[in-house]
């Protein structure tokens, strides 16, 4: 019996370390192409968004991927989005497609197994568009005033938390959500009472059952592509910090690391607002 323990036992850490290595999958990273995406709908543009596309180039230069910037809606093709690892939308608004063939187009590129990340206000993006807020997995409510944040990592195992603070404090905005979904898994999380106590009326209206912590990052394997979304990133000075920069490329990297090969074979809606299969 004891013999046999042993051996299960090594069984289990040999899989264990075979689902750690999965999940740190090495990135080739002359292969990856990345489209940065900065088009906002009507209402408030974020000033920090050059500052991301700048650290994203940066971080395209110091580790050698391809990074292509746009704000035209017209690069949503099946033709031109199979050519790309991922695509970020950095602090995106409000609606940022002008057709529903470009909605279905991003569609049929996450279901062909494509990758997503999305930073900051990307909560409010495509607030009328069911698939994407589930997506995303909610979508914008209300954020307090930006201020002093105290944010935890609570998977600090998983690749896209490596080396950050476990009690991360920094000046943000701590977003709240509606419409929330089940899927996401979040990696990190607000602390809720350390917000300004002038906002608990309204604190307390957003936070759902949340008692002290609120989702902040988080990854989801949804409909076929990888997604992974922060919801910090507000200061135009974010983009150049090194822990906040840090944050962003260990996101990238985890999603670089989950997508394969991009196959719209494997897609399969023929609308944009189609029931998942």
């Amino acid at each position: 019996m004891a013999r046999l323990f042993t051996v299960v036992l090594l069984g289990l850490c040999l899989l264990t370390m075979v689902a750690s290595r999965q999940k740190q999958a090495p990135v080739n990273w002359k292969k990856v192409k990345v489209l940065v995406y900065t088009k906002n709908g009507k209402g408030y543009v974020h000033d920090n968004i050059p500052f991301a596309v700048a650290a994203i180039q940066k971080l395209g230069q110091e580790h050698g991927f391809s990074v292509e910037v746009s704000d035209q809606p017209a690069v949503f093709t099946e033709a031109n989005l199979k050519q790309y690892t991922m695509l970020v939308f950095p602090s995106t608004n409000n609606d940022v497609f002008d057709t529903n063939e470009q909605r279905l187009a991003f569609r049929r590129y996450i279901e062909a197994g494509g990758g997503f990340v999305g930073i900051h206000s990307v909560m409010g993006t495509e607030r009328n568009w069911t698939w994407f807020k589930r997506m995303l997995g909610g979508t914008f409510a209300w954020h307090p005033r930006f201020q002093q944040l105290k944010v935890h990592v609570l998977d600090p195992g998983h690749p896209s938390m490596e080396g950050l603070p476990k009690v991360w404090e920094k000046e943000d905005e701590c977003y709240f959500a509606k419409e929330m979904s089940p899927g996401p898994t979040v990696i990190m999380a607000h602390d809720l009472t350390v917000l300004n106590p002038a906002d608990a009326e309204k604190i307390n209206q957003n936070r759902g059952t949340y008692t002290e912590l609120y989702p902040a990052a988080w990854y989801y394997n949804y409909d076929g592509g990888y997604t992974w979304c922060t919801a910090l990133g507000h200061d135009k000075k974010d983009y150049q910090d090194p822990t906040f920069v840090q944050h962003i490329f260990q996101g990238m990297r985890y999603i670089a690391g989950q997508v394969k090969k991009v196959d719209f074979g494997k897609a399969y809606a023929t609308s944009h607002e189609m029931a998942i299969q």
